[in-house]
């Protein structure tokens, strides 16, 4: 019997939320594979779709470095933040190093006065080491403040009626008056900045940012009309300002409406964070040499068509004719769309039921399984 020719295999996985980051699911993975297939030839590379992951994945695969300040807080208490270089001029910033979730204890009050300063802090930090270019990932925001506390640090004044400063937070915009941006720092329209969005939400409205994003952060259900209302009073005094609309842009919402207020206040653009992301990588020449892809993550849904990791990694296999297989840790409803973007076969990981606790505390152990699949699927090949 002529021996089968090993593949060469491109695993390029989303990040597990809250159980594993994307380089341990893909090396998990492929230490699964290798059980059945050691001899394949098999590359991991982190990818992230504007959220959780992204500075690992871009400073990683570009061979970038990671340094770190401290920031103000959302809660104005000091915070240690990661931020990374891809090159001498270009910087990295993942917003939820210095304004996330996992900064705030999710109540009520928290989330009414939660701050992008730190984010603020960060750009400027960034411009002084000289930044022409700078990538936002907007992913694990804890704050719903527009950009109000970024765009304060960075020279604007957004001020009450008696002409003083607002507080911090949404709660703070509902004291908006006035908008004075003559002072910003200069060189933030001399610099490219790109936020990398995996959302397409407007600023304000049913699927805007207080509605849809507000409860996970602390919100009130009850109170998300109310703040949409405030959100939009801050919409209309931005475009005052800018003479431009910002609050129906797809992807303002994203972050608390921190990307609106990026737009706004630095000139940023928002782009399809996993398109451009695969780009940075130069993913399409990896694809080039593999056999198979293997992407995933935590839970697939109708959604996971729309934006995120998995689809732009199918995508970029498709054009290229390459089979695509998606390792999840759950799959929900209607995958019609997902399939329609080039994923081949969905296999979730978990061997059995279990709770959600069960399966984040087996995630290796169920993905070595499920890469030991992968490598008995390739065999019956043939």
């Amino acid at each position: 019997m002529q021996q089968q020719k090993q593949p060469r295999i491109l695993i390029a996985m989303d990040s597990f939320k809250g159980s594993a980051t994307s380089l341990e699911v893909g090396n998990w993975t492929a230490q699964g594979i290798r059980q059945v297939l050691p001899n394949a030839k098999i590359d991991v590379v982190p990818v992230a779709d504007g959220g959780e992951g992204t500075l690992a994945a871009l400073v990683g695969t570009v061979s970038g470095k990671k340094d770190s300040i401290t920031v103000t807080g959302p809660l104005a208490k000091p915070v240690t933040a990661e931020y990374g270089w891809l090159d001498s001029e270009t910087a990295v910033i993942e917003i939820a190093a210095a304004a996330g979730l996992n900064l705030s204890p999710g109540t009520r009050e928290a989330a009414l006065t939660a701050s992008t300063r730190g984010v603020g802090e960060l750009i400027r930090h960034v411009l002084n080491q000289g930044a022409q270019q700078i990538y936002f990932g907007l992913g694990g925001s804890g704050t719903s403040d527009g950009g109000a506390g970024m765009a304060q640090v960075l020279g604007a004044r957004l001020l009450t009626a008696a002409g003083a400063a607002i507080g911090p937070g949404i709660a703070g915009l509902s004291q908006l008056a006035t908008i004075d941006a003559t002072h910003m720092d200069p060189r933030l329209r001399q610099t490219r900045m790109v936020i990398l969005a995996d959302v397409r939400n407007p600023l304000t409205g049913k699927e805007g940012a207080i509605r849809i994003y507000g409860p996970q952060k602390g919100i009130p259900d009850a109170e998300t009309e109310k703040w949409d209302r405030v959100m939009q009073g801050y919409a209309e005094k931005l475009t005052v300002t800018f003479r431009q609309d910002f609050d129906t842009v797809p992807g303002a919402g994203a972050a608390g409406g921190l990307a609106a207020g990026l737009t706004a206040f630095c000139g940023a653009t928002i782009e399809p964070g996993i398109e451009t992301i695969l780009r940075l990588q130069d993913f399409s020449e990896k694809v080039q040499e593999a056999d198979l892809i293997i992407t995933g993550e935590g839970q697939m849904d109708s959604q996971s068509a729309s934006g995120k990791a998995p689809a732009g990694v199918a995508r970029v296999a498709k054009q290229q004719g390459k089979p695509v297989i998606a390792l999840v840790g759950s799959r929900k409803g209607d995958l019609s769309a997902v399939y329609q973007q080039g994923i081949d076969l969905v296999l979730p990981i978990t061997p059995g039921p279990m709770s959600l606790a069960e399966a984040v505390n087996q995630t290796q152990q169920n993905l070595l399984t499920a890469g030991e699949n992968v490598g008995r699927i390739w065999l019956l090949r043939g």
